[in-house]
Parts: structure tokens; sequence; C-alpha cells
């Protein structure tokens, strides 16, 4: 069988950028059972509440739900499990001093296959505040409106 070739997004976590001011953005790959890839290529999965978690010198992603294959036995894996990242000793440790010093967060941005291999992009995030929120939905309102009266004078 063949190898994929490019990027086939799985899940991605659109609100993640309401909810978080994107700091920097960080890829790692994913250390899954056999059930759980060909869950994944099914296209099935959900980011919504997970977030990433440094414990003694390893990343682990919490509360990603990767449903239990359809067609697995008694082999298939638990659908919200705590599963290991694979990222270099330089990352951890930049992640590790930005999320202890800076107050920041982990979180899933999107879920993909690169090159047949499974990988999640992780962002370093800060918190928004309600009116942080509310402030950047006027401005994205303000936009469109903006070009609405520009397509409206030609």
């Amino acid at each position: 069988m063949a190898t994929q070739q490019g990027r086939k997004v799985i899940a991605s976590n659109r609100r993640a950028r309401h909810d978080y001011t994107i700091e920097d953005v960080i890829e790692a790959g994913l250390v899954l059972t056999g059930t759980e890839v060909k869950s994944l290529r099914e296209g099935r999965a959900s980011l919504a509440d997970g977030f990433a978690q440094i414990t003694d010198g390893e990343v682990w992603l919490h509360n990603v739900h990767i449903p239990e294959y359809i067609r697995g036995t008694w082999t298939n894996h638990e659908p919200r499990r705590t599963r290991k990242l694979l990222m270099h000793r330089k990352e951890i440790d930049k992640l590790a001093a930005a999320t202890r010093e800076r107050g920041l967060t982990l979180i899933p941005l999107s879920l993909y296959f690169s090159d047949g291999r499974a990988k999640i992009e992780l962002a370093l995030a800060r918190g928004k505040r309600t009116y942080d929120k509310r402030h950047d939905l006027a401005e994205r309102d303000a936009a469109r409106e903006v070009d609405r009266a520009m397509r409206r004078r030609r």
C-alpha cells in the first residue's frame, strides 16, 4: 500500500481562536493504537475540550475524543484516553518554561495526517476575557461593514 502524500485534516478546533489569543504554534506527533488510527482515517475526532499538559518532561494530550472504531473488537481503545505527544526535548523545555512562567496553556488547533502520520498542531495560548471576545467580534463586524460599503460604492 502506498503512503499518503500531503496533509489531510481530520479535525480542527475552531473555538480555540475565539476563546484564546494564540502566541505560538507547534507540530507534534501522536502515540496511537491501531483502532485509533483506523477511526481517524474515517475522519472522526473532536478537539473541543482538549488540552495538553507537561508531566515529568513528557507532553500528554487530554480530553481529545477519538470515537471507538466501529468494526473493532475487544481491542478497541477508550475514546477519551490520555495520549502521549512526540516532541524534541528542546521544544518540551521551551513549552514548559512558557506555561510555568508566563501563565500560558497548550491547546490543540488541528489534528491531521501528514505523509501518512498522525500529527497535532498545538498552540501556546492565553485565555481571552469576555470583553476581549466582544471587542474582537466588534472589530470583525466593523471590517465586514467597511467591505460591504466599498462593494456598494463600486
